[in-house]
């Protein structure tokens, strides 16, 4: 199997580069995160969802509100409490007095950009006000079914070290999103960047004053998905996906390995980063680049792995280095 890649069609490298330009216009808002744009990137060409998961301050929010105005969706934020109801998200019937009926008002969950923050904060009824938005797209209520509108996309946060007065996301719910993407602490340079900004003026509530612009249109994001998901796969690469899920079923330290969805939301995954790099057609090194972000939350150790230290991302680690390659 080659890395070598034919030139794209125009129109098809015209998209490539609309993605591209939208990677650089969030960076006049987000230093030292090009990982974690080019995952948020990702899952919309994947029509899937992001579960981004850091510690207070490393600009999650101002991460997604960039990426929405670097693309010219409309973007709404829920931010999640103890008392919120699944009404809150959905939307619910409101009397009319002047017509005597019931009209349905829309909750914050019809938009284009969903950021929903600190999701574990709210209880699993609130929770799973989400889940048939992510994965129908669609909103069900007193018996009518309402669509969202396309692209649609859910970028969820949560604080990994806070755990009082939250509810862990139960199984159902995790294997909704497509990626599970860590935003770590930035480095020196990056930081050192970013307080250069703030200390030019850069307000992080005004991002039209720091330049950014919209670089694409829904119509070329839809263009994009389509094609993304028309990259080719090989038998030998489907092959390959399944044996590494099969792997993590199998090794001594999981629980519960990943599921049949967790192996199409892989293959979806490794098409659109194939897609973003020129490629027409999915290697094993596409594979293995999305394989923690795509699994890393779709996995539960055994009580007495956590407890000896061992990590989901060990553990997927050794997955790949033990598993067949297709050459």
């Amino acid at each position: 199997m080659t890395d070598l890649a034919p030139p794209l069609p125009r129109d098809d490298a015209a998209l490539r580069d609309a993605m591209n330009r939208v990677r650089i216009e969030v960076g006049k808002a987000v230093v030292g995160q090009d990982g974690t744009v080019t995952g948020l990137l990702i899952a919309l060409l994947a029509r899937g969802h992001v579960l981004l998961e850091g510690v207070p301050g490393v600009a999650k929010t101002l991460l997604v509100r960039s990426l929405s105005a670097a693309l010219g969706l409309d973007t709404k934020r829920i931010q999640f409490t103890p008392d919120l109801m699944p009404g809150d998200v959905s939307g619910s019937l409101v009397y009319d007095a002047r017509t005597g009926e019931f009209q349905f008002r829309e909750g914050p969950v019809f938009t284009n950009i969903v950021l929903a923050d600190e999701i574990n904060r709210t209880p699993p009824k609130t929770q799973a006000a989400l889940l048939e938005a992510m994965e129908e797209r669609q909103v069900s209520t007193d018996g009518v079914t309402r669509p969202l509108p396309d692209p649609f996309l859910v970028a969820a946060t949560q604080n990994p070290i806070e755990h009082e007065g939250t509810y862990t996301l139960p199984e159902a719910q995790l294997d909704r999103f497509l990626l599970k993407l860590v935003v770590d602490l930035p480095a020196r340079e990056a930081e050192l960047a970013v307080l250069r900004r703030h200390a030019g003026g850069f307000d992080p509530r005004d991002l039209a004053g720091a330049g950014l612009r919209p670089v694409a249109s829904a119509d070329e994001i839809r263009a994009a998905q389509r094609a993304a998901a028309s990259v080719t796969v090989s038998d030998d690469l489907l092959g390959y996906v399944v044996d590494l899920a099969q792997a993590t079923r199998r090794s001594p330290s999981v629980q519960l390995g990943v599921s049949p969805r967790a192996s199409t939301a892989l293959l979806a995954a490794a098409k659109a980063w194939a897609w973003l790099g020129g490629y027409p057609a999915i290697t094993p090194d596409h594979v293995q680049t999305m394989l923690l972000p795509t699994w890393r939350h779709r996995i539960r150790l055994r009580p007495d792995a956590e407890l000896e230290g061992v990590s989901v991302d060990a553990v997927l680690g050794s997955v790949l280095q033990q598993t067949r390659v297709p050459i």
